[in-house]
C-alpha cells in the first residue's frame, strides 16, 4: 500500500497549486515521533527562563518574516494584505502565556511542618501533537505550541493543507534561535498515519482545532489509549442588542464580526438578535456597510474582502443562503460583481429567518449572517442557546450587572460584553456542547498542558 501522498495548497485566488509537499511515511512518521520523545526530558530539564527566552526569540524570529507571511497568507487562504497577517494576535498570546509562566508551573504549596512536606508540582505530559486550522493559522497554532514548549513538551505540529508553508515557516524561526529541531518538529502527514501513531501513544496529548468530524476522529483514534484529547471545533456564535445597547458600536462590531477574514473565524458572529425596539434601525446601519465593502484579490490593497478559501466553503454557504432565501428569508445586499460563482463570494445579511433554517443552525463559516427581533431576554437566550454549539456570545447593553446574568444562562465558553470576535489570552479559551472540550492560553492552558505529581515527603526524626 502506497503511504506517502502529495498534500496541495490550492490558492483561491485563481486556483493554481501555490504549494505542495509529500507527506511521510508511517516508518518516518514513527521515528520522528521517536526522536521528539527522545529529546523531551533533556528541553524539561532546563530552566523554565531559558525555555521561555528561546520561545520568545522564536516568535521575534516569526515576525521578522511578516512581509513574507502576509503575502503567503493571501495566496494560501484569501485574507487582503491590507490587515497585514497575524503577528499582533501571534505575539501578544505568546508573551502573556511567557508573561504567566513561572507562577503558573510552580509547585502547589499544600503543607510543611516537623514531619512532612507536600506540595504538588506541574509536570509535562511529554510530546505535545498540535493539528492547526487554516483560518488563523498562525495565532491557533502558537495558542498550544508556545505554553507547551514553555512547560517542558515536546511539539510536533500538523497544519491544514490549506495554510501548507505555515509550520514550515515557524519552525525555520524557532529552530534558527536555537530551539533543537526534535524539540519542535513540523510535519505532513495523511490522516491514516495520523491514526496510527495516536492509537500507537506516539503522543502524550493531542490538540485539534478544527472541524466536528476532525474532532471526533482524533477522539476515535485515542479511544482506550488514555492519552489527553483538547479540543476546539464548530461554533455558531450569537450576538445579542438589548435596548440600552450603543447601537453604533454593537452594528460596527458585529457586522465585523461576521464579515472580517470572509466569515472564516472559529468565533465569529453567525447569528444576531436584535430588540425589537432597534431592529430595524440596527438592519439598515448593517446593511449600509457591507455595501461599501470591495470583494477582490487580496493581494491588492483596496480589496477589504477576499476569496473564501476553497471553492466547496464559498459553495456551502450558498447552498445554506440560496435554502434560507427559499424559506421565505429576505436577503439585504444585492450579488456582487466580483461573485465569480467560486471561491469569490459576495456577503449577505438575511432577515425573516427562523431557526428552522441551516443557515441559523449550521455552521457557515463564511459571509453571511441572519438577523432575529427579540422581544425580551428571555427569548434572545431561548435562541442563543438553541444551537449544538457553544463557543462564545457577544451581548450588548450599558448594564454591566443585566449582561453578566444573561451570560450566565448562557451555554456557551465565553461571553463578551460590547465586544466580539476576540481571544484574551489571559482568559481560558474554552467551548461547550459540539465545539469540544478543553481550555487553550491563561493559567488554565498551562495546567492542561501538564499533569499534576503529588509529593508527600515524610522527614526522618531523631
Amino acid at each position: 500500500m502506497k503511504q506517502n501522498q502529495l498534500l496541495r495548497c490550492i490558492s483561491p485566488i485563481d486556483g493554481s497549486v501555490f504549494a505542495e509537499r509529500e507527506t511521510l511515511s508511517k516508518e518516518a512518521a514513527f521515528t520522528l515521533a521517536s526522536r521528539a520523545r527522545a529529546a523531551q526530558a533533556i528541553w524539561a530539564n532546563r530552566p523554565v527562563q531559558e525555555r521561555i527566552d528561546l520561545v520568545l526569540a522564536g516568535v521575534a524570529a516569526v515576525g521578522a518574516m511578516n512581509d513574507e507571511i502576509v503575502q503567503e497568507l493571501a495566496h494560501m487562504m484569501g485574507r487582503p494584505i491590507r490587515y497585514g497577517g497575524e503577528f499582533g494576535g501571534f505575539n501578544e498570546r505568546a508573551n502573556h502565556m511567557a508573561a504567566i509562566a513561572q507562577t503558573a508551573l510552580a509547585d502547589i504549596a499544600v503543607s510543611e511542618d516537623e514531619n512532612f512536606k507536600r506540595y504538588i508540582k506541574r509536570v509535562p505530559h511529554g510530546v505535545v501533537f498540535v493539528v492547526a486550522p487554516w483560518n488563523y493559522p498562525y495565532m491557533t497554532a502558537i495558542n498550544t505550541v508556545a505554553p507547551a514548549l514553555i512547560a517542558g513538551n515536546t511539539v510536533v505540529l500538523k497544519h491544514a493543507t490549506q495554510t501548507l508553508l505555515v509550520g514550515e515557516r515557524m519552525a525555520r524561526a524557532f529552530h534558527s534561535v536555537g530551539i533543537p529541531e526534535d524539540v519542535f518538529q513540523n510535519v505532513f502527514l495523511s490522516h491514516d498515519v495520523t491514526n496510527d501513531l495516536i492509537a500507537d501513544r506516539a503522543f502524550d496529548f493531542v490538540n485539534f482545532t478544527g472541524s466536528v468530524s476532525g474532532g471526533q476522529a482524533m477522539e476515535r483514534a485515542a479511544a482506550g489509549t488514555f492519552t489527553g484529547v483538547g479540543t476546539e471545533l464548530g461554533g455558531k456564535d450569537p450576538g445579542y442588542v438589548m435596548e440600552d445597547a450603543d447601537l453604533d458600536a454593537a452594528v460596527d462590531t458585529l457586522i465585523d464580526a461576521a464579515m472580517f477574514n470572509s466569515g472564516q473565524c472559529c468565533c465569529g458572529i453567525e447569528r444576531i438578535y436584535v430588540h425589537e425596539s432597534l431592529f430595524d434601525e440596527f438592519v439598515a446601519k448593517a446593511v449600509d456597510i457591507v455595501k461599501g465593502y470591495k470583494l477582490g484579490n487580496p493581494l491588492e490593497p483596496e480589496t477589504t474582502l477576499g476569496p473564501m478559501a476553497h471553492t466547496r466553503f464559498a459553495n456551502e454557504v450558498r447552498t445554506q443562503v440560496a435554502e434560507a432565501i427559499a424559506g421565505g428569508a429576505v436577503p439585504h445586499i444585492a450579488p456582487f460583481a466580483e461573485d465569480d460563482g467560486g471561491a469569490y463570494l459576495g456577503p449577505q445579511i438575511l432577515t425573516n429567518v427562523t431557526h428552522q433554517m441551516r443557515v441559523m443552525r449550521d455552521e457557515s463559516f463564511g459571509p453571511v449572517v441572519g438577523i432575529m427581533p427579540v422581544k425580551d431576554d428571555d427569548e434572545a437566550v431561548a435562541l442563543m442557546n438553541d444551537s449544538e454549539f457553544g463557543l462564545t456570545a457577544s451581548l450588548w447593553s450599558d448594564n454591566l450587572d443585566r449582561a453578566v446574568a444573561v451570560g450566565d444562562r448562557i451555554e456557551t465558553g465565553t461571553v463578551f460584553m460590547n465586544r466580539a470576535d476576540y481571544l484574551d489570552p489571559g482568559l481560558c479559551w474554552t467551548g461547550c456542547k459540539n465545539t469540544g472540550r478543553g481550555g487553550g492560553l491563561s493559567v488554565i492552558g498551562f495546567h492542561n498542558l501538564t499533569r499534576p505529581k503529588s509529593y508527600h515527603l515524610k522527614k526522618v526524626t531523631s
